[in-house]
């Protein structure tokens, strides 16, 4: 894939470079960083000209970063901050990066080359982690460096069949109020949302931006839509009775009525741990809404998204491949996989989704950098 024109961009915590497939044509990747070298790998696979340098953010310097971007992109690690991790939060050492990414702002800065926008992606448990305190850390973080800073929530179920809400905190120098609203507004501003900026301090609170983002049209696909009907990696069929097994009475009973009803229907299903009357048991739970599951790194093998057919009395059953995982996540079918299966469900597991970066980029990104140029020329 070739770079194409536009505003300059600096892309951190990159991965595979998704964030970059949503954010072009607007913007122009000039500096790419990620630590993990099997995602430096596929970075470099997928963009035939990628500025990639692989290592940890921490080692970066001003100098190694060309010019002056007009935004700075960090999805910077999850794991402390999701509400399946211990929630050590912001001072622990992988979620902790985002201050190695602030470092780094702050140094461009002193030289007058820090970029105009800043936008983090995260997941939503940081509005809750520490009791919101990680958040309001954040928050005052960018502000103290001379931003703007709004966020918004974003399920990637409005673009693509896979229920994935996200965090995105988008930071300005200014704050144009044609890009603005007065006030909290659905969909993106949730409840969460406005109650942790709701307990920021006044300073802050009284700074914070409420961006303005129009919803995007219905979706129009669903889960079965993007799936490969020619897979030959079928389950046992004792495999799939089990999995059913391990269904509650619920479950069995709505995947009965899906039988009997002769409709075809594709389920995605997780299994987790449940406590039921003190006892811990593996439930296989299903949902037959047209939407996937949020995708996970494959830690595990509850961490795997299993598909389930059902047509009529037959039932069939397999884990999603590797090519459906990239469709979810709304990544074009020539982009290329990494070798391996489990490369490949960590890359995309970990990684952002396209359409929804894509809307951010034309809604609020774009327009936020077009008027940057503009005050500069001025």
């Amino acid at each position: 894939m070739q770079r194409d024109s536009g505003a300059p961009l600096f892309e951190f915590f990159a991965g595979g470079g998704l964030a970059r497939l949503g954010l072009e044509p607007d913007f122009a990747c000039v500096f790419a960083n990620d630590i993990d070298p099997a995602k430096a790998r596929a970075y470099r696979t997928a963009f035939d000209d990628a500025p990639m340098h692989q290592g940890d953010i921490w080692k970066l310097s001003a100098a190694d970063l060309p010019g002056q971007a007009a935004l700075a992109w960090a999805s910077f690690p999850c794991q402390d901050l999701s509400l399946a991790g211990a929630r050590r939060g912001l001072a622990a050492p992988r979620s902790g990066a985002f201050w190695g990414f602030h470092s780094l702002i702050e140094k461009l800065a002193s030289e007058n080359r820090a970029p105009d926008i800043l936008a983090l992606e995260n997941v939503t448990g940081l509005l809750s982690s520490h009791g919101g305190a990680d958040f309001a850390a954040l928050v005052h973080a960018l502000d103290d460096l001379g931003y703007r800073v709004g966020a918004m929530e974003i399920d990637a179920a409005l673009f693509t069949p896979q229920s994935r809400q996200r965090l995105f905190i988008v930071a300005a120098r200014n704050a144009p109020s044609a890009l603005t609203v007065s006030g909290p507004a659905a969909p993106f501003h949730t409840p969460a949302l406005r109650a942790v900026v709701a307990r920021l301090p006044d300073s802050l609170r009284k700074r914070f931006v409420w961006w303005r983002l129009n919803a995007p049209p219905k979706r129009n696909t669903r889960l079965a839509d993007l799936l490969d009907e020619t897979s030959e990696n079928w389950d046992a069929p004792e495999k799939t009775e089990r999995l059913i097994a391990q269904m509650s009475p619920l479950q069995r009973a709505r995947l009965d009525a899906l039988r009997e009803s002769g409709r075809r229907e594709v389920g995605a299903v997780f299994r987790r741990i449940r406590i039921e009357r003190g006892e811990r048991v593996q439930r296989a739970e299903a949902r037959f809404d047209g939407v996937a599951g949020c995708l996970r790194t494959p830690a595990g093998g509850s961490s795997r998204q299993i598909l389930l057919f059902v047509e009529g009395d037959q039932v069939r059953s397999r884990l999603l491949s590797p090519r459906e995982a990239a469709r979810l996540m709304g990544t074009p079918d020539h982009y290329p996989l990494p070798e391996g299966q489990t490369a490949a469900l960590h890359l995309f597991g970990d990684a952002v989704c396209v359409p929804v970066v894509r809307w951010l980029s034309q809604e609020l990104l774009s327009p936020l950098a077009g008027a940057a140029l503009a005050r500069r020329i001025a």
